[in-house]
C-alpha cells in the first residue's frame, strides 16, 4: 500500500463550494489525467496525467492530517481514471471522510462515503456509477441541458439528491432559467460555485 501512487495535480484545504456538502471544511485531493474534455473545463491543465507528479498516498495522507481536515474531497480530471481503492483504506483507517467528484465515464473503485456524480455529454456516465451516486449534479450550459438532466433522474437511485448547477460563465443566462425550471420541477435543487463568490479555491 506504501507505494501506491497517484498524479497530484494540486491540494488545498478549503471549503467545499458546491453541492450536498457547500459550506463543509474539506481537503481537496486534485488528480491529474482526463480523457472527458469538456469545452468549459476550468482545469484544462489537469488532463495530462504525466504532466504532474506521483504523489505516495502516504504523503496525502499526511497533507490531510496535518491540516487537521475531517473529509477528503478526490476530483481531477477525471479521478476514476485511477484505481483508488487504496487510497480510500487508507482514509478510512484513519477516519477521514471520503468524497468523489467524477463525470462517473470511468469504472468505479474505491470506497466512498459519498459520491458526487457530474455526466457529462463528451463521455457519457457508466451504469454502475449512475446507480451508487448519491448526488446528481448537472452543470447546466444551454438550454437543452434541462432534458439531459431529466435523462439521469430518471437512472439515479430514489435517495440521490439532484441539482442543477449554471456553467459558472453562462450564469447571468442560465440562472433565471434554472431558478423557474425548480419552481416547477421541486425535486431539483440549485447548486452554486459558492467558492468563486468567496474567492477561495
Amino acid at each position: 500500500m506504501n507505494a501506491i501512487t497517484l498524479p497530484l495535480m494540486e491540494h488545498f484545504y478549503t471549503i467545499q463550494g458546491e453541492g450536498f456538502y457547500t459550506g463543509k471544511a474539506a481537503y481537496f485531493l486534485r488528480l491529474g489525467g482526463c480523457d472527458v474534455g469538456c469545452v468549459w473545463c476550468d482545469v484544462k491543465e489537469s488532463w495530462d496525467a504525466n504532466s504532474h507528479p506521483k504523489v505516495g498516498i502516504n504523503t496525502m495522507l499526511q497533507y490531510i492530517k496535518e491540516a487537521k481536515a475531517q473529509m477528503a474531497v478526490i476530483t481531477g480530471g477525471e479521478p476514476l481514471l485511477h484505481h483508488l481503492d487504496e487510497l480510500t483504506a487508507l482514509l478510512h483507517q484513519n477516519n477521514i471522510e471520503t468524497n468523489i467528484e467524477t463525470s462517473g465515464s470511468s469504472p468505479l473503485s474505491g470506497n466512498w462515503d459519498w459520491i458526487c456524480l457530474s455526466p457529462k455529454k463528451f463521455k457519457e456516465p457508466l451504469l454502475e456509477v449512475i446507480e451508487k451516486a448519491n448526488e446528481l449534479k448537472i452543470v447546466v450550459f444551454n438550454k437543452t441541458d434541462f432534458e439531459w438532466a431529466e435523462k439521469y433522474a430518471a437512472l439515479v437511485n430514489e435517495k440521490c439528491i439532484l441539482y442543477l448547477q449554471p456553467e459558472w460563465d453562462k450564469s447571468t443566462q442560465m440562472l433565471p432559467q434554472i431558478i423557474e425550471y425548480v419552481k416547477l420541477n421541486p425535486k431539483w435543487k440549485i447548486s452554486l460555485q459558492t467558492h468563486k463568490f468567496m474567492k477561495i479555491p
